[in-house]
């Protein structure tokens, strides 16, 4: 009898939320006692992330009532992450972040079911993403975040008026925390600004002279700098410096340790190597503890309409006091990514040197000498020399063919326009049609 109430009294806050009726509710919110088991029945939720805001985000969509749950991450636990990253024990330490966090919110939370996926984000494929109806990112990096609104974004389709199709929008809420400040937005694509829509508002990476770590190293950033960018490449020729690979990182830990002491700078360590390294800025756990709540409570408006959504951008900052403010940006109408792009009709027979000459004819385009791309991969580059020799085989072949036989999809391409009486680089975003081709229920737009 304790269990039974201890689990009803886990959510009568949720259910009290979900089964009655308010004045900021949305215009589709159907109240019910029995929501809050539908959501946990029939939304699926994809994390992606197991650090520090992954944990939280984890342990509050559980709370929630989110049942199905996948979390990608593809690092492993290190002795550093276990002060904030509170699903972790120091056993742990070398183990998959995603398995283990999973395996701990689901011995603590019963009836919940977390998928783990140990592994790049760029590694799977598309319908993976497709089976989710939300994705709740808590990423410590740019390119993810944007690789990940990409995919998102890719499932829109627009109607003859340009118009967002309803079931194709894939709702994102995305989190971020930097030491004591943190931030929460909704994107739900083609209504409110995506990822790159806002990009602006990411500050550029800090960069240091060259000069400086050569010659004048004064801090530990310096030093390990200086193991990164310089002496990496004089060791190892030819070789990529890979990030995620401990053995580099290591590798440019004790190179930056001898620099440092060659210069007497004290403080390289191996946790501020790998934030010089990747940007990383030391998070704190109250941080993550209050963007993982606005997030999930945005996920749980999302998929019930139990309340207006975040409008659309929440800033948080503790470093003095508390300091919270939303912002409503405004979506780019031309982005790349969430925007419509311009249709162009062609037949299946179309070779891919066929259409780029009809890219200068299109009364939309007018565009000479494009270079195509389709979901990150050249099918034609106009130069340097060396790429447009590797990809000049694809002129001959259909861009049905190169675009995988789909009834539609979306290209980029780049190359000379006239604007203003003068010739000028533009880069535009192209949705492809074919004429008599029928659409399969794996034919999507990627934006």
């Amino acid at each position: 009898m304790a269990e039974v109430a201890n689990e009803e009294g886990r959510w009568r806050d949720v259910d009290r939320l979900l089964s009655r009726h308010g004045n900021l509710v949305s215009a589709l919110f159907d109240p019910s006692p029995n929501l809050r088991e539908d959501i946990g029945e029939y939304v699926k939720v994809l994390v992606v992330g197991a650090g520090g805001l992954g944990c939280e985000l984890l342990k509050d969509l559980a709370l929630s009532g989110f049942k199905n749950i996948d979390v990608i991450d593809m690092d492993t636990i290190e002795v550093s992450n276990l002060n904030r990253q509170f699903l972790f024990r120091l056993q742990d330490v070398g183990k998959s972040k995603a398995e283990v966090a999973a395996k701990r919110v689901m011995e603590r939370v019963s009836g919940v079911n977390i998928v783990p996926h140990f592994g790049r984000i760029e590694d799977k494929e598309l319908d993976f993403y497709s089976n989710f109806q939300i994705i709740v990112l808590g990423l410590d990096s740019i390119e993810a975040r944007s690789y990940i609104n990409s995919v998102a974004c890719g499932f829109l389709e627009y109607d003859a008026d340009d118009n967002p199709v309803p079931e194709t929008v894939k709702p994102m809420v995305d989190g971020g925390t930097e030491g004591f400040k943190g931030h929460a937005r909704v994107i739900l694509p083609g209504t409110t600004p995506c990822f790159e829509c806002n990009i602006w508002l990411f500050p550029p990476q800090v960069k240091f002279p060259l000069c400086t770590l050569a010659e004048t190293p004064r801090t530990p950033a310096h030093c390990i700098e200086y193991a990164h960018l310089i002496k990496w490449d004089e060791v190892h020729s030819g070789k990529s410096f890979d990030a995620d690979n401990p053995d580099h990182m290591q590798w440019v830990y004790e190179e930056a340790l001898k620099r440092a002491e060659l210069f007497g700078i004290a403080g390289v360590t191996y946790s501020l190597t790998q934030g010089v390294v990747k940007n990383i800025i030391p998070a704190i756990a109250s941080t993550n503890a209050i963007v993982s709540a606005a997030c999930a409570l945005e996920a749980l408006k999302i998929v019930s309409g139990c309340s207006k959504t975040l409008s659309n951008y929440m800033t948080y900052n503790g470093q003095e006091g508390t300091h919270i403010k939303v912002t409503d940006f405004v979506r780019e109408k031309d982005c790349l990514v969430c925007g419509p792009g311009t249709l162009v009709e062609l037949e299946p027979s179309v070779t891919l040197a066929e259409f780029i000459e009809q890219l200068e004819k299109h009364p939309d385009v007018l565009m000479s000498k494009a270079s195509v791309t389709h979901r990150g991969s050249n099918l034609y580059m106009q130069a340097p020399p060396v790429l447009e020799e590797m990809t000049r085989s694809n002129l001959s072949l259909t861009l049905y063919d190169l675009l995988g036989k789909v009834a539609k999809d979306t290209v980029h391409v780049s190359g000379m326009v006239e604007k203003n009486g003068k010739r000028a680089s533009s880069l535009r975003k192209l949705r492809v049609s074919f004429k008599g081709v029928s659409a399969g229920p794996t034919d999507m737009d990627t934006r």
